[in-house]
C-alpha cells in the first residue's frame, strides 16, 4: 500500500522563554494524501503556524525545538535531518506560502530573480533558462505584463500581486507538498477569491498535497477536503469538511461555527462569541484546556483529567470526555 504523502505522528514543539517553557504543539498527528487539501483552523496561539514551521524545519533554535514525534514526507523521516539536507527539500519537494508576502520577499532582489532562484538552485537551470521559465510562471499565476514585473521590486507591485509571486515561487519546482499559512489574510475579498482559485489551479496541475492554515471557516468550506481543529497546541477534532460543518462533535468546534455570521441573523442581534481566553501554554491547567470556556463541561472530570482521542464515527476524531 502506498504511503501517505505526509504523515505526522505525535509532533511536539516547545519554546524556552523567560516565563517558562511554552508547549506550542502538543502531540499533533495527521496525514495528507497526494492531491488532497487539509485545512487547519483555530484561534491565534492554538499552534497552527508553529506546526507548519515544524514541518518545514524552520522553527528558530533557540528558543524553539522539536522535542518529539515523527514527520515523514513520502516515507522519509524529516526530524533529525541535517540542515543541508532539509535545504535541498525546501522548494523542491515541499514549499511554503507565508502570511505576509511583503516581509517574505527580499526587497533588494527583483521579483524575477526571486522566482528564478529555486529554478537555478534545485533544477540547475542557467540564467536564460531560468528567465524563460520564470516568465512562464508569472503568466501562469496571472501576473500582467510579466516582462515588466520581472524587473520590478516587491514595493512596486500590489499586495495581491506579491502573493501571486509567492505562489509562483512555491510552485516553481513542482513540490509534492505546499503549506499555505493564511495566504489571503491581508487581501481584500475579491483578491482572496482569485488567489484561492489560483492555488487550486496550480495544485490540480501538480497533484500536490496542500496544508492550508486559516482563520476563515468560509475558505475551509470552499477549498478543503478535510479539517483539523486546533486548540492549545492540540488537534481537538478532525474530519471531512462535511462532518465538521454538519455534525461537529467538540464543544470548541461547535462554538467556532456558532460565531460565524449567518445570512438570516436578525438585524441588531449580537453575534455569538466564545467567553474567556485560551490558556497560557507555559502554565497549562490540569484536565481539558478548554474547560473554563466550555458550555458542556463535566465538573470533577474535565478539570482533572485530560481527554484522549476517540472516534465517534468513521473518519472523524475528537478529544473530549463527552465521547
Amino acid at each position: 500500500m502506498e504511503a501517505p504523502l505526509l504523515e505526522v505522528e505525535e509532533l511536539k514543539t516547545e519554546f524556552q522563554t523567560a516565563g517558562g517553557v511554552v508547549q506550542a504543539v502538543r502531540g499533533v498527528s495527521f496525514r495528507i494524501e497526494r492531491g488532497e487539501t487539509v485545512g487547519i483552523v483555530g484561534e491565534s496561539g492554538s499552534g497552527k503556524s508553529v506546526t507548519a514551521l515544524s514541518l518545514m524545519g524552520l522553527v528558530p533554535n533557540p528558543p524553539g525545538r522539536i522535542t518529539g514525534g515523527s514527520i515523514r514526507l513520502e516515507g522519509e523521516e524529516l526530524i533529525g535531518k541535517p540542515e543541508r539536507a532539509l535545504s535541498r527539500l525546501r522548494g523542491a519537494k515541499m514549499a511554503m506560502v507565508f502570511q505576509d508576502p511583503f516581509s517574505s520577499l527580499n526587497p533588494t532582489m527583483t521579483l524575477g530573480e526571486q522566482v528564478a532562484e529555486p529554478l537555478r538552485l534545485h533544477k540547475g537551470m542557467n540564467k536564460s533558462e531560468a528567465q524563460a521559465e520564470t516568465l512562464r510562471l508569472l503568466q501562469a499565476v496571472r501576473i500582467p505584463e510579466p516582462e515588466t514585473r520581472y524587473r520590478q521590486y516587491p514595493h512596486q507591485v500590489s499586495g495581491g500581486q506579491r502573493q501571486r509571486i509567492m505562489i509562483a515561487i512555491a510552485f516553481a519546482c513542482n513540490p509534492e507538498l505546499l503549506i499555505a499559512d493564511e495566504p489571503t489574510t491581508a487581501l481584500d475579498v475579491t483578491v482572496q477569491a482569485q488567489v484561492l482559485a489560483l492555488m487550486q489551479e496550480m495544485q490540480a496541475k501538480t497533484n500536490a498535497g496542500v496544508l492550508l492554515i486559516t482563520h476563515d471557516l468560509g475558505v475551509v468550506a470552499e477549498v478543503c477536503d478535510r479539517v483539523l481543529v486546533m486548540y492549545a497546541g492540540q488537534v481537538v477534532e478532525s474530519g471531512t469538511v462535511m462532518q465538521i460543518f454538519r455534525v461537529p462533535q467538540h464543544p470548541y468546534t461547535q462554538a467556532l461555527l456558532k460565531a460565524l455570521p449567518q445570512m438570516d441573523t436578525a438585524r441588531g442581534r449580537r453575534l455569538a462569541s466564545i467567553p474567556g481566553q485560551p490558556p497560557d501554554l507555559a502554565h497549562l491547567p490540569p484536565g481539558c484546556p478548554f474547560f473554563d470556556r466550555c458550555a458542556r463541561r463535566l465538573p470533577n472530570l474535565c478539570d482533572q483529567s485530560e481527554p484522549q482521542v476517540t472516534s465517534p464515527r468513521e473518519g472523524q476524531t475528537v478529544r473530549c470526555h463527552l465521547y
